[in-house]
This record gives C-alpha cells, sequence and structure tokens, in this order.
C-alpha cells in the first residue's frame, strides 16, 4: 500500500487534490485490516496441510496493481464521497427512473377510475385502424376474380376439386376484417357516448351560467331602482334649496319695496318665475312630489341565451280578450288593454302589475309605447297620453314587507286579482298628460313618432297631432283621396275597393297606419295599402294585392309588411312598390311584427306563426305547440309583439305569454 500512496503523490501531487490524498490513507488502513483478516482465515488447518494463502496473495497483488490506475482510484474517490440515497439512484438507470414517475398515481385518482365501456383493447383498436396495405388490396382483388373464375367453372361443370386450404385462409381473412370492422364501430359508439357525455355537462354548465346571469340581472334592476331613489332625492334637495334662495330673495325684494326712496323703483326686474313661486296668504310653501321613474337604463340579455320558443313566464292580466299590448324594451314595461275597458301597466322586470291608467270611458282597442311616453286609443273617440315616468312605484323588494314569501320566484307575475299583488289605486294619478279630441268615432288605429302622432277612425279619417301644442294639425279623409285618385288614374284601382268579404262590418275601416317624419302608410278595408305624403296631403303610391281588409302593417327603409283578414301576409319593396314575397295561412290575419331577424303574426291559432327570414323557415311558438301533451287548450292568440327576440302575445282570454324567438 506504500507504492499506492506514493504513486497517488505522484498523480495527485497538486495542492487541489490534498483531500484525495488525505482519504487515501483510511481506504489503505481499512485495507491492512482486510490483509490480517484473510491471512487468518486463509491459514493451513494443519500442519501437514498446503499452504493455501498463495492463491489469497497472488489476488492481493493483481489488487494493488490495479488500484495504482488513475480511472480506478477516482471511480473509488467517487464512490467514498457518495451518498446513500446517491448510491440507492445509481442502480437505476434514467429510463427506468422516468417509467417509475410516469406510472406513479395517486390513491384518490386509483379510487375514482371512470368506467370503461368499451370492450377491446387499445391494441386492437390500435390495429382495427391501421389502413390495409397494397398486399391486401391485392388479395382482395385476386379473390374476387378467383371467386368469378369459381363461378364460370360451376358453369362449366369442371371436375377440379377446390382447394381447401386457400379457401380456409380466405375465410380466415374475411373473419379477421370482420373482427376489424366491429372494433371499429365500438369505437365509434365510444365516441359517441364520450361526446354526449360532454354535450351534458356542458349544459349543466349553461344552466348554473343562466341562473346566475338571471340573478344578476335582479340585482342590476334593484340598483338601477335605488340610483333612481338617490337622483330624485337630489333633485328634491336641489327644489328645496331653490325654494329658500327664493324666500330669501323675496323677502329682500320686498323690503326694499317698503322703503320710501324705493318707491317709485320698477318691479318689472323680478321674474315671472318667481312671482309664481312666491307662496300666497294663509298658504304653506308647496312644491311638486317627484316620482320614481321606471325607465330602465341598462337592457336585460337573459332571454337572448334561452332555446327559441322557450316561455319566459305567463301571466292572467285581464278578464276577457286582449284588444291591444305593447312594450318599450325587453324585461321592461309592458302596457295590455282588454275588452274589460281596463289598461294595466306592468313592470316586466320585477314581474308587478303597477298601475293602471284610468280616464277612458270605453275598451281601449290600440296603444303604443315608446320610452316613458304610452298613447292609447279607444272607443270613446278620444286619444290619451300618459307619462309613466311620473308613477308612483315601489320596487320589488318591498314585496316582503308585504307579506310575500321570501323564497318566491321574483320572476314570476302575479295574478291581478289577487289583493297581495294589487297595485294603489293612485299609483298612476300624476301620469296623465293630455286628452286628444277631434274623432267622431272610435279610435282604432294610431302611431307616434317624436312629435307627431298619426291616428285612424271608424269615422273614415285619419288626424295628424303634434303632441307638443295637444292639437290636431291635419285631417285626411280616406274616401275623398280614394274618390281622387280614381279620377286622376280613370280607373277603379286607385280608387275605393269593395272586396265584399265584410258582410257584418267587423273590420275596422283603418286597420293599421305607421307614420315616419313625412311618410305616412296606411292600411284600410278594402285591402288598399296606401302611402301618403303629410307634407301635402295627397296619396304619394296605393299598393293593390290583399283582397281583404288590412289589418296589420309595419315598414322600414326597404320593406313594408302587410297582414290582412285575407289570411296573407305580403312583404312589398317599397323602392318598387311591387310585392317581394307573401305567405299564405288557414285563419285572418289579426297582429303582425317584426325584428330584425322575425316576423311573428297571429292568425287565429292557438300559437303565434314565426318566419324567420334569416333561415328562411317557418315554426311555430306559444303554449299550443305542447298543449296536447299537457292535455289543456290555449285560448286564441289575438295580439303579438316583438322586439329583440322578445316575443309578447295576448289572447282572447286575457292571459299574456312572453317567450323567447
Amino acid at each position: 500500500m506504500a507504492g499506492l500512496s506514493s504513486r497517488n503523490g505522484s498523480d495527485f501531487g497538486g495542492p487541489e487534490e490534498e483531500d484525495s490524498i488525505i482519504s487515501t490513507r483510511g481506504i489503505e488502513a481499512f485495507g491492512r485490516k482486510v490483509t490480517t483478516t484473510a491471512g487468518h482465515l486463509l491459514m493451513p488447518l494443519a500442519t501437514g496441510d498446503p499452504p493455501s494463502s498463495t492463491h489469497y496473495q497472488t489476488a492481493m497483488s493483481d489488487l494493488h496493481k490495479q488500484l495504482r490506475r488513475p480511472n480506478l482510484q477516482r471511480s473509488v474517490f467517487s464512490f467514498a464521497k457518495t451518498t446513500p440515497t446517491d448510491l440507492v439512484r445509481s442502480k437505476l438507470s434514467t429510463s427506468e427512473i422516468q417509467y417509475r414517475a410516469l406510472t406513479y398515481l395517486p390513491d384518490e385518482l386509483l379510487a375514482n377510475i371512470p368506467d370503461d365501456e368499451n370492450t377491446y383493447s387499445l391494441f386492437q383498436g390500435f390495429q382495427a385502424t391501421m389502413p390495409e396495405n397494397s398486399a391486401d388490396s391485392k388479395r382482395h382483388r385476386r379473390r374476387i376474380s378467383r371467386g368469378r373464375k369459381l363461378l364460370e367453372d360451376d358453369k362449366s361443370e369442371s371436375e377440379t376439386p377446390p382447394n381447401i386450404g386457400k379457401l380456409k385462409r380466405e375465410k380466415n381473412s374475411l373473419n379477421h376484417q370482420l373482427e376489424m370492422m366491429s372494433i371499429r364501430k365500438n369505437m365509434a359508439s365510444s365516441e359517441i357516448h364520450e361526446i354526449d357525455n360532454k354535450i351534458a355537462n356542458l349544459n349543466s354548465m349553461r344552466k348554473i351560467i343562466l341562473e346566475r346571469l338571471a340573478g344578476l340581472e335582479q340585482e342590476e334592476a334593484l340598483l338601477e331602482h335605488d340610483i333612481m331613489d338617490v337622483e330624485n332625492r337630489l333633485e328634491d334637495a336641489q327644489e328645496q334649496l331653490d325654494d329658500a334662495e327664493a324666500f330669501a330673495l323675496a323677502a329682500k325684494e320686498e323690503e326694499d319695496l317698503d322703503k320710501p326712496d324705493d318707491s317709485a323703483m320698477d318691479a318689472s326686474f323680478m321674474s315671472e318665475s318667481i312671482y309664481e313661486k312666491l307662496p300666497s296668504e294663509n298658504s304653506t310653501p308647496t312644491r311638486p312630489k317627484r316620482h320614481k321613474t321606471i325607465r330602465r337604463k341598462s337592457m336585460p340579455i337573459l332571454h337572448e341565451h334561452f332555446e327559441p320558443g322557450s316561455m319566459i313566464r305567463e301571466i292572467q292580466a285581464h278578464n276577457d280578450n286582449i284588444t291591444a299590448l305593447d312594450f318599450d324594451v325587453p324585461f321592461g314595461t309592458m302596457v295590455t288593454s282588454a275588452l274589460d275597458d281596463t289598461v294595466r301597466v306592468w313592470d316586466m322586470s320585477a314581474g308587478r302589475c303597477i298601475g293602471l291608467l284610468e280616464g277612458h270611458t270605453a275598451s281601449v282597442r290600440t296603444l303604443q309605447v315608446e320610452d316613458n311616453i304610452v298613447a292609447t286609443g279607444s272607443m270613446d273617440a278620444t286619444i290619451r297620453l300618459w307619462d309613466l315616468s311620473k308613477a308612483r312605484y315601489e320596487p320589488q323588494d318591498n314585496r316582503i314587507n308585504k307579506g310575500v314569501d321570501e323564497d318566491e320566484d321574483p320572476l314570476a307575475f302575479g295574478n291581478p286579482e289577487d289583493e297581495e299583488f294589487e297595485p294603489p289605486m293612485d299609483s298612476m294619478a300624476d301620469c296623465p298628460l293630455f286628452t286628444l279630441e277631434a274623432h267622431v268615432d272610435e279610435v282604432t288605429a294610431l302611431h307616434f313618432r317624436g312629435d307627431t302622432l298619426i291616428s285612424g277612425s271608424a269615422d273614415k279619417t285619419l288626424r295628424q297631432w303634434d303632441l307638443e301644442k295637444g292639437r290636431c294639425v291635419q285631417t285626411l279623409d280616406v274616401m275623398w283621396a280614394a274618390a281622387q285618385a280614381s279620377a286622376t288614374m280613370g280607373s277603379s284601382e286607385g280608387g275605393w275597393r269593395q272586396t265584399g268579404r265584410l258582410p257584418d262590418a267587423s273590420a275596422d275601416f283603418v286597420g293599421a297606419v305607421q307614420v315616419f317624419d313625412a311618410a305616412l302608410a296606411c292600411g284600410t278595408a278594402d285591402g288598399m295599402v296606401r302611402l301618403w305624403d303629410l307634407r301635402s296631403g295627397q296619396v304619394h303610391r296605393s299598393l293593390v294585392g290583399h283582397t281583404g281588409p288590412v289589418t296589420c302593417l309595419q315598414f322600414d327603409d326597404v320593406h313594408l309588411v302587410t297582414g290582412s283578414a285575407d289570411r296573407s301576409i305580403r312583404i312589398w319593396d317599397l323602392r318598387t312598390g311591387a310585392i317581394h314575397d307573401a305567405y299564405a295561412y288557414d285563419s285572418p290575419i289579426t297582429s303582425m311584427m317584426f325584428d330584425n331577424r322575425r316576423i311573428v303574426s297571429a292568425a287565429g291559432e292557438d300559437v303565434v306563426k314565426v318566419y324567420d327570414k334569416l333561415e328562411g323557415r317557418h315554426w311555430d311558438c306559444g303554449s299550443g305547440v305542447t298543449a296536447e301533451e299537457e292535455s289543456r287548450t290555449p285560448a286564441i292568440v289575438e295580439r303579438v309583439r316583438i322586439k329583440d327576440g322578445y316575443l309578447t302575445e295576448g289572447r282572447r282570454d286575457g292571459k299574456v305569454g312572453i317567450w323567447t324567438s
């Protein structure tokens, strides 16, 4: 071992190998102990036995020679420095370590292994999906030719015996292909089941998100009510401050007037508004009470994520046939009228009837809602304007204070006959604006835009109203215009056309009107659609096509859509005056409206007829779709309205249904 030390010193004589030299001393001592122990173990057992330590000594000399090699010395030194953990890791190869890392699974995952309905192994599936090679294709073609040859041999009654071995091989090959085909079928079926499970999970997640969206929109509505309440209180506080300043100014001016040297001063500097604010004698100062507006600032989008044709809610709005209904925005404000001579206002977001519009002495036949303004035309020959922003309305969270169950669906409409949901009698007391009186018969159609309102009446006239001044500014005689057109055109095509379909005169003379700036479209009982120029009061064009009274119409910048008692809906091109398209139904059209995608109509059935302009298909929406399954008979739909895919329909039994379309 001395040689080892000197050899080590010559090979690792540098200062950086000092630790290695020191560590060899322990190894040398250990070697001496092993040599001594082995020498005692290998000594002769008896005096006469031959020496047995020769082999040991030879082995030790060979070991010394090996230890003198530098590479072996380095490995021994590194081995001495290796920790037990590294020793264990060194016994595993890199690939084995990676395999163990990849194959390790926690106990929780092993306990919840999903069921696999696939009866085939992964290798079988891989084998089944492998494309057939060209040799198989050639073999298949040879089998076909061989089969044809066999048929020919049978026909020639050949006595050559068939090759049994080849037929067996062919049978085995076909059986193998059949087995592979079964495996592929099973794999496709498993993929379909997996897709179905994913769809079910996505539908569950979608339902959860829809419920979350509904809750957010409810909170949004309540927050808007709180904001409106703060705004109203802010306005009240500002008015009180203005009143206090006005009182102080009036008192100062009165003191100035009482002075002798100011007797000749002209008091005209005080504005009229100041005088109006001055309290009279023996009276206390009063101010008009502000009311909470019900106009929504945000646009609900919940209905956009429902399946088309889904019912949002249904209410028993009236006790008789719905004659008219309209709303401003989805989940906004809705106004309904019926033959029970009532006009009801509904907050569609909170789900409550918030008041009745009282003033007409007969049933309301037509109405329109635009922002907070409502126009109603009645059988009493009057038109009334209402401002719903002046309504006294409590938000829906006050329902809890009235004893309503807190767990009840906040979107559910209450029955108007239920006292718990009956609105206060004076909730709409401040809403009336003014009354328009000029017609001598019932008002059957009206439409307003901006400050212009057009009304049609059974007195065979159209009247143009200025809503700022509240008076009639022009009267259009339909019969006179028809006679003038007939005389000018020299034929009856432009005049009044008797359809012969009104034996009981039940159809309205003016069925529908719509105004845009100076353009007016009017549909009448003779089946004509007349386009008027309000600046001249003349008929600009007459659209001939309907064979029955026109009951509804609506136009945009390109097309005009009309519905008639002749059981058809026609789409006209306003640029040419020609019919662009037409649809026939089984019953007369009583109501129609379209938005940017769909045309909806009431055609004497218990469903709403929907035509999708983008997809070009017809479908039904309403309670009548599932009526047979639920063993009930819904009433006939009389009125429909649609805005942004939000559909409302009024029926003969007084019910109003709200749907997504």
